[in-house]
């Protein structure tokens, strides 16, 4: 059978949108950069690379969840669904959904629009029976995805998986949860990884790899500001902190200054003081509990959970009211 034409759409931020964000966040105090940033194609292969290491549990653990329940959560989503993912990266997870739901259609929506173009290709050939509409967007803002009024699908479902929902404060996750239900529209469906408060220990090994590679995922950042935005940051005076704040439930990566040094960024300069840094990253950890109250509080039901055996990792399947 011929695949279906896969569809792709370009909404993706420009340089200007990027200068913007990171003059603004490095002129706070304390300095911090938006995470969506750290994709571009050499960012999204080294994240790639940090979910395939052994102290990085969450991805693993998710994929068991999924491949032991995906029946469940496909009959919950139910026929002729139109899946809309956030995120989607490479896609490894997603293709287990695919298989059990085999829904009418797929948006998958990325910032990385290489990645992405090749993940919904393969997507395309793989399940030919799937329509394939593409966006490269940030999905971190509102957006009017046009394609989706062309889809005919009996029922929306959002997938957001890899724990991501944690790089939002609380208070994002509040909003960024009540604009997907917005999207899926009444009875709509969600189906979003979340993980789980758990001991420090295994968290700060996750995100401080024997191999380095969370480190250069970190440091990537700003080569990629040196490379587009004309920066002059030395990789040299640079270094990866991350760390698990028990108050406040999250892990926290920063960019750490060697020392007292200026850095200069479309004819502006920054100074940083020997031992400042910039916040680049959270990663909010929830019980089960706590997520289904947010996600309640954003106009969605919380009608079912999967979880591992260690209770590491949990799958929350939401209806939206």
């Amino acid at each position: 059978m011929t695949s279906r034409a896969c569809s792709f759409h370009d909404l993706q931020p420009t340089t200007s949108s990027l200068r913007e964000d990171v003059l603004r966040g490095l002129a706070r105090s304390p300095k911090a950069l938006p995470p969506k940033y750290f994709y571009d194609a050499r960012g999204s292969a080294l994240f790639e690379r940090i979910c395939t290491l052994p102290e990085y549990y969450p991805t693993r653990t998710e994929m068991d969840i999924m491949r032991a329940s995906v029946h469940d959560m496909a009959l919950r989503l139910g026929p002729r669904c139109a899946l809309i993912e956030y995120g989607s990266g490479s896609g490894l997870k997603t293709r287990v959904l695919l298989e059990a739901l085999k829904p009418v259609a797929y948006l998958p929506i990325d910032i990385s629009a290489d990645q992405l173009k090749a993940a919904a290709g393969e997507v395309a050939r793989e399940f030919p029976d799937i329509e394939v509409v593409a966006v490269c967007a940030d999905y971190s803002e509102p957006l009017d995805i046009a394609a989706l009024k062309h889809v005919s699908a009996a029922r929306r479902a959002v997938y957001f998986s890899g724990s991501t929902i944690g790089n939002f404060t609380p208070e994002e996750a509040h909003v960024f949860l009540d604009r997907a239900r917005a999207l899926v529209g009444h009875a709509g469906a969600m189906l979003v990884g979340v993980d789980l408060q758990k001991q420090p220990a295994l968290l700060h090994a996750a995100y401080n790899d024997a191999q380095g590679v969370t480190a250069e995922f970190n440091l990537n950042f700003l080569r990629r500001l040196n490379r587009e935005l004309g920066a002059d940051f030395d990789m040299a005076a640079w270094s990866h902190r991350a760390f698990y704040d028990e108050k406040l439930g999250r892990i926290e990566m920063h960019l750490v200054s060697a020392r007292a040094q200026r850095v200069t960024i479309g004819g502006q300069h920054f100074h940083f003081r020997a031992g400042e840094t910039i916040h680049t990253e959270n990663s909010y950890k929830y019980t089960v509990e706590g997520f289904q109250a947010l996600a309640s509080s954003a106009g969605f039901s919380p009608e079912m959970y999967w979880t591992d055996p260690n209770r590491h990792f949990c799958v929350h399947y939401l209806v939206a009211r």
